[in-house]
């Protein structure tokens, strides 16, 4: 599922753009915004069908090996560990991951040169060697060795990043956690449930996700000359015009979540800005942001605008 931390780095992203296109309206950028949430989902399945393809590759190749003039005995009985790989042929068999991928319409007929690709930088980790090279052969193994395909070959590989930043540039900041919810997903599966394993939907809960979503677009924008005027009453020597424009949108998120959703826990609003702000701003935003969301929670508290329900949610 896609995590609320990616869902607010997309509304980050779309109140950002609003800001610096004069053309469009609120209602485009919102409806843009749904879009490329949603289109993380999309690159989870791309990435979640390369493994069969990789798989159908080889299986190929060592069938043409055998029909050589004057094959060997390797060529003759090849080690089919690999392509017989439990976890690689659930996902192969899975309906709903099938369903999904003809959804999205997802073919592979045009990109083989990657899929080869791709099996030599799987084939040239040392993770694919050594579990070639041991007799073992279960359904743990198979599993350990997709989600080190994963976790090091297609998280490492740059060339596999640029593949799918050509195929659509808004993937550049969603590769990983498409990645991060492929690996999830993976160690979830279990060999009594055959082809029948869970896969992931696009929202843990699609209701609440999605209104995440929709309110904190809306509502930073609705009240956006108050929390500037919070953040200004804030910051001591600071020229407001000489900010990083990100760290103030990233603050006016926050604000909004402290006001205006009362299940987020304090705690949660000011981790998650911090833990952006080390991704997509200075080395130094972490300090300010949590400086000053410290000095708004003081006064948000004492003016009763705190806006929480129940036990927790105060803390920061």
């Amino acid at each position: 599922m896609i995590s609320r931390r990616h869902i607010r780095i997309k509304v980050m992203q779309a109140l950002y753009a609003f800001n610096t296109r004069s053309e469009e309206t609120a209602t485009q950028a919102e409806n843009e915004l749904f879009k490329t949430v949603e289109n993380c989902h999309v690159l989870f399945v791309w990435i979640f069908s390369i493994l069969p393809e990789v798989v159908r590759y080889r299986t190929n190749k060592l069938e043409s090996f055998k029909e050589k003039n004057n094959p060997t005995y390797e060529d003759l009985n090849p080690n089919t560990k690999f392509i017989d790989n439990k976890v690689i042929s659930q996902i192969e068999d899975n309906k709903t991951l099938q369903s999904l991928i003809e959804n999205y319409r997802i073919l592979w007929d045009n990109d083989q040169d990657f899929i080869i690709s791709v099996f030599k930088e799987i084939e040239a980790s040392e993770y694919y060697q050594n579990y070639m090279e041991t007799s073992e052969r279960s359904y743990e193994s198979d599993k350990q060795l997709v989600l080190d395909i994963i976790q090091y070959v297609f998280g490492e590989s740059e060339y596999i990043q640029w593949f799918f930043s050509e195929k659509d540039p808004n993937w550049v900041d969603d590769y990983y956690e498409a990645l991060s919810m492929l690996y999830k997903n993976v160690d979830a599966f279990k060999e009594n449930k055959g082809a029948e394993c869970k896969i992931f939907p696009a929202f843990n809960n699609k209701q609440d996700d999605e209104n995440l979503c929709r309110q904190l677009f809306r509502k930073v924008l609705a009240h956006n000359d108050e929390y500037e005027q919070m953040i200004e009453g804030k910051i001591q020597n600071w020229d407001m015009d000489r900010l990083i424009g990100m760290d103030i949108l990233m603050l006016k998120m926050a604000i909004c979540e402290l006001t205006e959703f009362p299940l987020i826990p304090v705690k949660v609003t000011m981790n998650e800005y911090i833990e952006i702000a080390k991704m997509y701003s200075s080395d130094k935003s972490k300090l300010f942001i949590n400086g000053v969301l410290d000095k708004i929670i003081v006064d948000l508290r004492n003016s009763g605008q705190l806006n929480k329900t129940g036990r927790g949610l105060y803390q920061n």
